[in-house]
């Protein structure tokens, strides 16, 4: 009863009663806390706040009944009630904010460790008002404790509070957050946690970095991730000073806009940097949007440059002292000779294996158009090449005077046809001893698909020059390369009609047998004027 007269054992049976309060909230957050947790908006202190203030309720009731506890008893749960009910609703608002984000797939606004230390200052509020208010107790000493003991405790933790105060720094700045990628004095990597102490860091290595919010304050911090996601990189090089620097800057430029990774704005850039003793040195410039990715986008960019330099003889000079360089020039012109005869006897091995003029059809069918003799002949007049993966040949509607036999590898081809206002697309494939771009070179049609590099493939690059310097000691080739070529392209006029970069025009004049010859004999007039 309530009023009923204080005795020894009062006390006790108040501490007893809430002892089993608080045991009883804990029985039942222990039972349904696993299933509970599917529901959404009962995070953090909510659900022990709720079980709490159903415990102490149950208590009250039961203790108004049973028990020969004091008045004051009955404002300590009352308060206690007080309590926990405005915790229960501060959690509920708070989970609803949070859920509210959460649909529509927003980042949440405040940081962790803001967000926990904004709740304790309304928790530690909540506190003294409902002591003062509901209790009047005077919490003026407890207040001047408190600072004497906030004292101490600061000289003893200012490590832990400095770390503190600093994290609440990093964050009311928006220094960073989860997710970006950062450098911090020598650790570079994105950004997995933020909590009160320490920042963690995933390194490119895997390895989780813990670094104490102190540091990272104190450190210079670069954020890969702001003020947007685009991220430039980079890549130095040294190019020697036979190679035009117009010509270097444009394969630089285009290296990096072949990357699908590449961002196409921001264009890349190249710029010459300076000049030395071993070569001109060039910076390649060029955004991508994944850093996580940077090394192997840079890799990609790189391979790109060192096989369009391969190709272009574009040299990337070796420091070397001047008689080692007389010595390595002596031992090169040796091995060069004997290296010229082996590739001379490939290219013809692979040109003699190869579709290259030969009948596809007829009672020839698989015969080749050349002799040995003039096919050894433009073996000694086509360029061997080399393309990596992913690297374009030639693009569909360009004009094309070069074709290529496959050495080594494969090239894939896309073509983009149109048909009833609708666009469809089509693949082919093309391995060892096949041959692609052939038609642009016999009859100057524009290029009818675009064609990449596989996998790494080494190609014969018959050249416009080198076809016509054949169709120039055998005038009869024209004839029969123009029968084939004409006869090929009226099996296929449906088909090129469908791609949108051929006019009537092109397709009539590449599928007649005369128009054809005419243009292998205007053709073998520009080279030899």
């Amino acid at each position: 009863m309530p009023n009923a007269p204080l005795s020894d054992w009062t006390l006790y049976i108040e501490i007893v009663a809430g002892l089993a309060a608080l045991g009883l909230a804990a029985l039942f957050y222990a039972v349904v806390r696993r299933p509970m947790r599917k529901l959404p908006f009962l995070t953090r202190l909510g659900l022990p706040a709720s079980f709490i203030l159903v415990a102490l309720a149950f208590t009250s009731a039961a203790a108004r009944k049973l028990l020969p506890v004091r008045a004051r008893f009955f404002d300590f749960v009352h308060a206690a009630l007080v309590f926990f009910a405005i915790v229960f609703i501060v959690c509920l608002i708070d989970a609803s904010l949070q859920a509210w984000f959460v649909r529509r797939k927003a980042r949440f606004p405040m940081p962790g460790v803001l967000h926990g230390f904004i709740l304790a200052v309304i928790y530690l509020a909540l506190v003294f008002t409902i002591l003062k208010g509901l209790l009047g107790i005077n919490i003026t000493p407890f207040l001047a404790t408190s600072a004497i003991l906030t004292a101490v405790l600061g000289l003893a933790l200012q490590g832990v509070l400095g770390n503190i105060l600093a994290g609440l720094s990093l964050h009311f700045t928006r220094s960073f957050s989860r997710g970006d990628w950062v450098k911090i004095g020598e650790t570079e990597g994105v950004v997995m946690e933020t909590n009160w102490r320490e920042t963690r860091i995933l390194d490119r290595a895997s390895n989780m970095i813990v670094l104490p919010n102190n540091a990272v304050a104190s450190g210079t911090i670069t954020n890969f991730s702001q003020p947007d996601r685009k991220a430039a990189i980079t890549l130095p090089l040294k190019v020697g000073y036979e190679a035009a620097p117009a010509l270097v800057l444009e394969t630089l430029r285009e290296s990096a806009q072949e990357v699908p990774e590449v961002l196409g704005s921001p264009v890349p850039l190249a710029h010459i940097l300076g000049y030395d003793d071993y070569g001109v040195s060039y910076l390649l410039k060029f955004w991508i949007q994944d850093y996580q990715r940077k090394f192997s986008i840079m890799t990609e960019v790189g391979g790109r440059v060192w096989y369009k330099f391969k190709r272009l003889g574009i040299e990337i000079p070796m420091p070397v002292s001047g008689q080692l360089a007389r010595v390595l020039q002596t031992v090169d012109r040796s091995g060069a000779r004997e290296s010229a005869e082996k590739a001379a006897e490939r290219t013809l091995r692979d040109l003699l294996n190869s579709s290259f003029l030969r009948y596809q059809e007829g009672d020839g069918a698989g015969r080749a158009i050349l002799s040995d003799a003039e096919a050894r002949e433009l073996a000694s007049l086509v360029r061997r090449v080399v393309y990596t993966p992913g690297e374009v040949l030639f693009r569909q509607g360009e004009k094309g005077e070069a074709c290529y036999v496959v050495s080594r590898g494969s090239v894939k081809g896309h073509i983009i046809t149109e048909e009833n206002g609708k666009a469809y697309s089509s693949e082919f494939r093309t391995g060892p001893a096949g041959i692609v771009g052939e038609m642009s070179l016999f009859t100057g049609m524009p290029r009818t698909a675009t064609v990449t590099a596989e996998k790494e493939a080494e190609l014969l690059e018959i050249g416009a020059e080198a076809f016509v310097a054949l169709l120039a000691r055998n005038p009869g080739l024209a004839d029969a390369v123009a029968e084939m070529v004409s006869s090929r392209n009226q099996k296929n006029l449906e088909s090129l009609r469908k791609i949108k970069e051929l006019s009537a025009g092109d397709i009539e004049a590449g599928s007649n047998k005369k128009t054809v010859m005419e243009y292998l004999k205007k053709l073998v007039g520009l080279f030899r004027a």
